[in-house]
């Protein structure tokens, strides 16, 4: 099981150079979720880039169970933004990363991420 976070699927959908080891990632495992709140923030990342549509594709075309947002997650969002978010840690969360950070934990799995950010707040990487 792994839980992927916007930048893996911007890497993909822009070509960059983690892309070939994000895919191969979503490719080799068989529970592969994400948090509703991802989708809305890789669609709106997306589309700010000019790849709302490649990214809609993308996220059509994978095999995601989606996680929804409820009370409870919402609250452990917060506590991981004042926690590790941006202008109180150095990992520098932000809003989006803060639920697939929640997921992940959740779900005591790895994070398919690309950058920095979350392994400095723990999080290994898928």
């Amino acid at each position: 099981m792994i839980v992927v976070d916007t930048s893996a699927l911007m890497a993909i959908v822009l070509d960059e150079p983690e892309a070939e080891r994000c895919a191969d990632c979503i490719a080799s495992e068989r529970d592969i979720r994400i948090s509703a709140a991802t989708i809305a923030e890789a669609l709106i990342v997306a589309a700010q880039r000019n790849v709302g549509s490649e990214m809609e594709r993308l996220i059509a075309g994978l095999p995601f169970e989606v996680i929804p947002v409820t009370e409870a997650s919402a609250r452990r969002v917060a506590d991981a933004y004042a926690k590790w978010g941006k202008g109180n840690h150095p990992a520098g969360l932000n809003f989006g990363d803060c639920f697939a950070y929640v997921a992940a934990q959740e779900l005591n799995c790895p994070l398919l991420f690309v950058g920095e950010d979350f392994g400095r707040a723990g999080m290994a990487s898928g």
